[in-house]
């Protein structure tokens, strides 16, 4: 737990560091987006936790074969996970970017996406559904260890590829991803202990010191983000909700790995016809708790 705390801490601190030596490269005209309040914002700022990922992922790659040892305190590159989540963070990280930069915003949803494929209309989104369907199943395919484990390697993949997805829709106003994917973090924290057992015997690799750092990557930027300096875009809510996706996968039994799936599929489903921002709003505690930290109506637009 020692470096899984460590973790989280360095990936705040990293983040926080790199978004204050990229600010000035997201004042560029082309990542500007009107954001819910009707301001000007730069978007993709998911892309400071990709690079924050590759900087621990880098030392760990190159510290032993340089030093020939580590610290007792952290894991080698296989054993924290390192090597998924990067695959994951870039891989999201892309298909995400394109879709911030190059998305028109016309088609929203599967129903949007597909029924723009039906009339010959590829969308951004569309690609994003597909790339990520095939990273989710190579992600799902590198974490199934065991040779004897069948379907589950789809099941895996949908529920990486799902929440990916769902924390795309939860990306409707400042730091809410952030604030979802911490709370879901903590639940799978303490989930994961009672469940290592079950997972270790399916043969599923355990990596819970990256996507510990993912997420203190995302609180990293979570102040830029609710003071409206950046948006995360798809660029970040793809790679935070991948990455989850993975530490359930990684972490959890296949009991509760399906579990998660239903419930995954059904609240994407459920999208399709209801505004999650309408029902958070609605709902005094989870209102109260979107709110925090944001900028109110009557503040100055920018600090």
């Amino acid at each position: 737990m020692i470096s899984v705390a460590v973790a989280f801490v360095a990936g705040a601190a990293v983040s926080a560091i790199v978004w204050r030596t990229l600010a000035p490269v997201f004042e560029h005209p082309t990542l500007a987006r009107i954001n819910v309040r009707g301001m000007a914002v730069p978007t993709a700022g998911g892309l400071v936790i990709v690079l924050a990922v590759l900087v621990p992922a880098t030392v760990l790659a190159v510290w032993a074969p340089l030093f020939g040892w580590l610290p007792d305190w952290v894991p080698s590159e296989a054993t924290s996970g390192w090597d998924t989540v990067v695959v994951a963070a870039l891989g999201f990280g892309l298909l995400g970017l394109v879709d911030d930069l190059l998305g028109d915003g016309d088609s929203r949803g599967f129903r949007g996406h597909l029924g723009a494929l039906a009339s010959g209309r590829a969308t951004t989104g569309a690609v994003k559904l597909a790339g990520g369907g095939v990273l989710s199943l190579y992600l799902a395919g590198r974490l199934a260890l065991g040779a004897d484990v069948g379907a589950q390697v789809f099941v895996d993949a949908a529920l990486i590829a799902l929440a990916a997805n769902l924390a795309n829709l939860f990306d409707r106003a400042p730091g809410r991803v952030t604030k979802v994917a911490l709370i879901v973090g903590v639940a799978l924290a303490i989930a994961g202990p009672s469940a290592l057992v079950a997972s270790l015997d399916e043969g599923i690799a355990l990596p819970p010191v990256a996507p510990a750092f993912v997420l203190g990557a995302a609180l990293g930027l979570l102040v830029p983000d609710l003071r409206e300096r950046v948006m995360l875009g798809d660029t970040g809510a793809n790679v935070i909700g991948a990455v989850l996706g993975v530490g359930a996968v990684a972490a959890l039994g296949e009991g509760s790995r399906v579990g998660i799936l239903v419930v995954l599929v059904a609240l994407n489903l459920a999208s399709e016809k209801v505004s999650f921002s309408r029902v958070i709003a609605a709902t005094p505690g989870l209102s109260h708790l979107d709110r925090l930290g944001r900028i109110r109506e009557t503040e100055p637009d920018r600090d």
